[in-house]
């Protein structure tokens, strides 16, 4: 397997701390540098909380965004930035300890305030500072005791230690790490050579259960002064969210991930056809998503309320009937007298796009990334915004029932604001009839050329263009959501 490749953005990072002189190390699984370096990993970082307000200003400069994790995932002292590499299009996620916290997965429940002499023990090894082996070697011991040797955590079939962790123990493991780790045991107290040796051995494949379950209660007994809550509830805790996570996951399909500290993104992207906008949406939704609360909404065509559902189907089986004939494209049929179903839908269509927009406003305040496909502004997309005044104008005669309806359409649309972020995919109306063989030039074209002759500047838009190669345009537009956030 070749070298994973560093991202520009770490060594930047890296650099910068080196420079200022920040006191840190990366302080667990630093038998896997390389991967950190390349993204593929966290960069786990241990600071001095001296040296918070330094380190912080570096990470901003750097582009970097602290996001807030889940509530029930939250530790004190421990915090969480994000940077984008925008040469690889890759998101590095730095997760810095102020304080050693660590325990099972389920809790992290202890504490050991090691953190001055940790961070005094570290070197400078490579890209990175990293801790003296023997440090490292002790809080591995004790993490993976409380992480794979308590009864809680074995009755929870959590009590083997993964590939790399037993390989991390291999590495760690060398008979002159051990002796020296010995010697730092003071800084530990209670953990006694004989008990952290007892540690050692019950993370070796074969030990038996009873002797494992031992070691871990006598473990957890020496740092309960270390403990963030009380052994009994800590147990209690595990046991729930053993039971509910996955509940949460399968059942409710509810995942919560990281929220930006700054807030939610109401972000909308809009062009013609063939311009690549659910391809974008799609390709922005599934790296945001990925570590981010995100979703994804179509205000072109949205989804149908109940009253939706019910009015649409008397209408179809009023056409299946032949009580009203079909109504289709308002761009080939700009000429085309509408009946009173017709006016029914589009005010049906403009309700559900008005509740589409709600939900993408609650969701964005709330702290969630949303990606709207297409959106209604006034003037433009024909088939996107209002339709009953300008078909009102086509008749002959109105009455004030279809006057009522215009007015409510109408309403409806007034509702909806600018998004927070605008991105249009400008493409010539020509290319974009090349690109959709499979519809009508007329209405392909139609449609592109409102989006190409619009002045987005003066709705602040942010313009790409889509003729450009798709990763070009996936990659300009990931820059400006990022620089938005």
């Amino acid at each position: 397997m070749g070298q994973l490749p560093v991202l520009d953005l770490v060594v930047k990072l890296c650099t910068a701390l080196a420079a200022e002189e920040i006191s840190y190390c990366h302080w667990k699984s630093n038998t896997a540098l390389d991967r950190s370096a390349s993204g593929d990993n966290d960069l786990d970082l241990l600071v001095n909380r001296a040296h918070a307000e330094r380190f912080t200003r570096i990470l901003y400069r750097l582009g970097f965004k602290e996001t807030l994790s889940p509530s029930e995932e939250e530790l004190p002292g421990v915090r969480d930035y994000y940077g984008y590499d925008f040469e690889t299009g890759r998101l590095v996620h730095v997760h810095v300890h102020f304080q050693l916290i660590f325990g099972n997965d389920l809790s992290k429940n202890y504490r050991l305030p090691l953190e001055k002499v940790y961070l005094k023990s570290s070197i400078q090894d490579g890209l990175f500072r990293v801790p003296a082996p023997e440090f490292e070697l002790v809080i591995f011991v004790i993490r993976m005791v409380l992480k794979h040797s308590t009864w809680d955590s074995i009755l929870m079939r959590q009590g083997h230690l993964s590939p790399s962790e037993r390989q991390e123990l291999g590495y760690l493991s060398a008979p002159d790490v051990v002796s020296k780790a010995q010697m730092i045991l003071q800084y530990v107290p209670g953990l006694s050579t004989s008990l952290f040796n007892e540690c050692l051995h019950v993370l070796q494949p074969g030990c038996s259960l009873l002797k494992r379950i031992r070691v871990g209660e006598q473990l957890q007994k020496v740092l309960q002064s270390s403990a963030r809550r009380p052994h009994l509830l800590d147990i209690l805790v595990k046991f729930l969210r053993r039971l509910w996570w996955p509940v949460r996951g399968r059942i409710f399909r509810s995942e919560p991930k990281n929220r930006m500290a700054s807030g939610g993104l109401f972000i909308a992207v809009v062009g013609g056809d063939g311009a690549g906008k659910t391809t974008l949406i799609n390709e922005l939704d599934l790296w945001l998503s990925e570590k981010f609360e995100a979703e994804k909404l179509h205000m072109g065509k949205p989804r149908w309320s109940w009253a939706t559902i019910v009015i649409r189907g008397i209408l179809k089986m009023g056409t299946l009937l032949r009580f009203y004939p079909f109504e289709g494209d308002v761009y080939e049929e700009s000429n085309q007298l509408h009946g009173l179903p017709w006016f029914f839908r589009a005010v049906c269509t403009g309700r559900d796009r008005h509740l589409t927009y709600l939900q993408a406003r609650r969701s964005s305040s709330n702290g969630s990334l949303v990606l709207c496909d297409r959106y209604p502004f006034p003037d433009f997309m024909k088939m996107d915004g209002p339709q009953c005044k300008s078909a009102i104008a086509n008749l002959k005669k109105t009455n004030r029932f279809l006057e009522f309806l215009s007015s409510m359409e109408e309403a409806y649309y007034q509702q909806i604001k600018q998004p927070d972020l605008l991105i249009v995919l400008k493409l010539n109306p020509e290319i974009a009839v090349q690109r959709k063989p499979e519809e009508t030039a007329v209405s392909v074209r139609a449609r592109s050329s409102e989006v190409w002759a619009l002045e987005w500047e003066k709705l602040s838009a942010f313009e790409i263009d889509a003729s450009m190669p798709r990763e070009e345009v996936l990659s300009q537009a990931k820059t400006l959501v990022w620089e938005y956030l």
